[in-house]
């Protein structure tokens, strides 16, 4: 009788693998993660070119600095104060691409 009934689940189960039921659940499933897929690739893009206009918008507003405090520092010589966090090495290091250790 246990026989009997292990393989009538085993029958059902072949039947529901092999039928058109589990096929269509399956396609559903890949079609929900290659939406996911889209959605994040369409994200990274987007985040991407918002990154890189920040990027230009800080590096606009850095130079714009620059060139003002050496506006001031022209006219007021040696009285105007230093500025080390404008140090060109700085501002150079900054502007570089991070670089992922290998």
């Amino acid at each position: 009788m246990i026989q009997q009934g292990q393989q009538t689940k085993m029958e059902q189960v072949y039947q529901y693998l092999t039928g058109t039921k589990f096929r269509q659940r399956v396609e559903a499933v890949v079609e929900k993660f290659n939406d996911m897929r889209e959605d994040l690739d369409k994200e990274r893009k987007f985040m991407g070119r918002q990154w890189a206009k920040r990027e230009t918008q800080i590096l606009s507003v850095i130079e714009s600095t620059v060139g003002m405090v050496g506006d001031l520092q022209g006219i007021a010589g040696k009285a105007m104060p230093e500025f080390p966090s404008l140090d060109r090495p700085l501002l150079e290091s900054s502007t570089e691409p991070e670089r992922k250790a290998s």
